[in-house]
This record gives structure tokens, sequence and C-alpha cells, in this order.
């Protein structure tokens, strides 16, 4: 690289005036970045993104770089707020689950459940939930863990430029969001847990439906496997990427899979059991490499244990009986939502026999409904805390009433959140193409961070 003066036409009178530029005309990198540093020049700060499906103006990465060499590195945050944790201030308890549900859009059901489960405690009828709607919030969770790793995974292979890892991925995903339609009438976004259990039973020939998909998505992940984790261009790119070890990720409070990519086989479903899981058989996959190919191997792995999971629980809820043999909502009128929905053909629905029954037969059937859909039920003064294993890790929910038919207080506290301050420790001395890699292995959803 020489410096040549050329002539530079002046501001004014024609007058020219030699200012010195720089021409790269060949040879090595190190060659071109050797003689920048020897002139003093200054480092770039560059504004990164988006590079992940969650990043897309909402996600700002700042990057200081000398050469190829990230020398820092920043997130800014805050561009996806929506407030949802404030408004759930101002709606009774039951429709604070509509709320929670659009925080962590690719895992919807865990918000539904932490926040129930919170509600449940202070309440004090936790142990009244019915054993099928436990049953089925579990069915529902392990369902959503695989299809948040499938995007988790498909995303992270089309940022590297392989497009058919995301296509298989997402036609995996695509099977499951069908069974999820089928139970909740959405592919997301359901409202679907409520406080006392769930909103409706699964519908006849949900079962086979859902075995026949688990072997359908066990055939994609078999797919995913082989064109993954024994490619080499694949290992290349993430093979001692984003590397954050045990004490770097309890310093900063990462969970989930990042954590137990470092050797920690922490896992609340275990630790803390919630929702009978003290009763399921499934492993805690772990790793000791801690970096970025060693989350995609857990992620898979966690899939086939997720899938252990879900065949468990189908197979209770079919030793259980049909549909509406047991109660998938607590006994007590107070709490319960009034009717038991059956989805029909547009989506939504109501018990006809109820509905004939609060019209045409008892009037203070139809005042209670009125009262407990417009005003909720009362939640006695308190406040509650309660954990669930969500795809990217812990997730915490803090609850407080003041004994009204709304919340007082609900915060969240989002693994993508805490999980995004590694961002710096995995990506400072690193390669600039290495922090696309390093956020990908973090699977963050901006929509859980901002609330």
């Amino acid at each position: 690289m020489a410096a040549t003066p050329h002539a530079t036409p002046g501001l004014s009178h024609g007058s020219t005036q030699d200012v010195p530029s720089f021409e790269a005309t060949g040879g090595d990198w190190s060659e071109i970045a050797e003689e920048a540093a020897r002139l003093g020049e200054e480092r770039i700060v560059v504004n990164m993104g988006p590079q992940h499906p969650s990043t897309h103006g909402v996600l700002r990465l700042m990057l200081e770089i000398d050469g190829e060499t990230v020398t820092e590195a920043r997130c800014g945050i805050g561009y996806l707020h929506t407030g949802i944790e404030k408004n759930m201030e101002f709606r009774t308890w039951t429709q604070g689950v509509t709320f929670c549900t659009r925080m962590d859009y690719l895992a919807p059901i865990f918000q539904e459940t932490a926040y129930c489960l919170a509600v449940e405690k202070l309440l004090g009828i936790t142990d009244d939930i019915p054993e099928r709607a436990s049953v089925i919030r579990v069915l529902m969770m392990e369902l959503n863990r695989i299809s948040s790793h499938l995007v988790c995974l498909g995303t992270g292979g089309n940022e590297l430029g392989a497009t058919t890892i995301m296509i298989l991925a997402f036609t995996a995903r695509e099977e499951i969001l069908k069974v999820f339609e089928m139970i909740t009438g959405l592919r997301m976004n359901h409202a679907y847990i409520r406080p006392g259990g769930v909103a409706q039973d699964i519908p006849p020939g949900a079962l086979d439906t859902i075995r026949e998909t688990l072997v359908t998505v066990r055939h994609y992940l078999r797919q995913l496997e082989d064109l993954m984790l024994a490619n080499p261009i694949f290992k290349g790119r993430m093979v001692g990427v984003g590397h954050l070890n045990l004490a770097a990720c309890t310093a900063l409070g990462i969970t989930g899979p990042v954590l137990r990519s470092a050797g920690l086989p922490y896992d609340v479903r275990k630790t803390d059991p919630y929702c009978g899981y003290e009763t399921y058989d499934f492993d805690v996959p772990t790793s000791t490499e801690a970096d970025a190919y060693s989350r995609v191997v857990l992620r898979i792995e966690e899939c086939y244990q997720s899938m252990r999971i879900v065949e468990q629980a189908a197979d209770r809820l079919q030793a259980m009986g049909q549909r509406g043999s047991s109660p998938v909502m607590v006994a007590d009128k107070k709490i319960a939502w009034p009717a038991q929905l059956a989805i029909g053909t547009d989506g939504m629905g109501n018990s006809l026999d109820h509905i004939r029954e609060i019209m045409g037969t008892s009037m203070e059937a139809l005042i209670h409904h009125f009262k407990l859909v417009t005003e909720g039920f009362r939640v006695p003064a308190g406040q509650a805390w309660q954990t669930v294993e969500h795809p990217r890790g812990e997730q915490g929910v803090h609850v407080v009433s003041d004994g009204g038919t709304k919340p007082y207080r609900v915060h969240f506290r989002d693994p993508s959140f805490n999980n995004l301050q590694a961002m710096s420790l995995m990506c400072e001395g690193g390669q600039l193409a290495d922090v696309v890699v390093a956020v990908a292995s973090l699977d963050p959803v901006l929509g859980g961070v901002d609330r």
C-alpha cells in the first residue's frame, strides 16, 4: 500500500491541492494492516446488523474493529419495547396471558405457563390444578421447545450461507405449528395456558397427529445432523468460536444451552420441578467445549429429549381417556373460566350447553359469567416468584398483587436479556465474521429482551 499524491481540485479559483490518498495494490492483508498501524490510522466503529432474524432493526451491535479484529463490542437494545409488563397492570389476571405470550414470540407457551404458575401460587391453588391440565402444559411446552430450537438451528445455518439448513428446519417446525393450530386455534401468541388450567382440552385425534408429527420431525432432525455436524465448512465456522467458559457464564447469569455447553447441567425442570416434570424420564445433555458448535449439538440433543417427554405425556393423556373425560380447569368456579371452549371451523366457539344454561335457565349463572369475564377474579395480596426452563435458559416471573382483579406489578426475567451480556466476551479479540456466529449461538429473541 503506497501513498501517492493526487491533484485535487480546490474549492475556489480552480486551484489544486495535493492530498495523500492510499491505494491497495495487492499483497497480503497482514501487510496492509501493518502499514495502516504504522501510519497510526484510527480504528473503525461500525454498526453491524441485521444478521440474525430477530435483529432486523431491533438489535444494534456497536463494534470497534482494528482490521478484521473486533477490539470492542457492545449491544444496543430497546428498539422493540412494547410495554407489555406495564400493560398487564391494566388488564385482568386472565387477560394478562394474551400480553405475555407475545414477548418471546418463538416460545409463547413458556411465558404463559410461567405467568399462570405464579398467579396460581398467589391464589393458593397450585395443588388443585387438574392432572390432565398439567400434562397438556408439559406436552405443549416441549413441542414449543423443539420448534424454538429448530428456528435457532435453521437461522444459524442460513446466516452462514447454508440455505438448505434453514429450509429443512423450518419445514420441520411447520409440522409442530400445525399441531399448535389444531389444539389452540393459533400458530403463535396462543393465550392457551390460563390461570387454573388450560383454555380447552385437546381435540379428538390430536394424540395420533402428535405421534405422526414426531416421526416426521425426527426424520428432518436426522437430515439436519447430517448437513451440520459432520460438515467441515460448518465446523470450521463454528468450532472454537464464541467461547464462553463456566466462570464467565456463572458471573453473568447465563443459563440454558449456553451454560450447559460449559459443562453445568443446570435445568429448572430438574432442579426446581414444576407441572410434574419430576415424574418424566429425560436427560439434561451437557458439553465442555463451550463454543458455538457445542451449542448446536446440545440443541439437537435437547430436541430428542423433548420428544421423549412428549411421548410420555401423550401416553398419559391416552390413559386418562378421551376428551372431556377429566377436567382441564380448576374446579373453583370463582376462578375457572365459565365455559369450556370448543374450537369450531372459524377457530373459535363456546360450549352451547353452557350458553343455553346462562341465557335461558339461570340468571345467577349469567351474572357470574358477566362479572368473571369483564371484571375478573380477585387475587389475594402478596407476591410470588416462578421459574421455568425456557428454550433460551431460565425464565422467571415476579408477580405482585394488591388484592384486586388486576396485577399490581408483573416483571419477567427473560433469558435472552441476561444472555446478551455475554456478547462482548464472546466477540472481542475474534474476527468480524465470527460475530454473526457468536450472536446466533446465543439465540436471542428481542421481543423477550425489550418487553
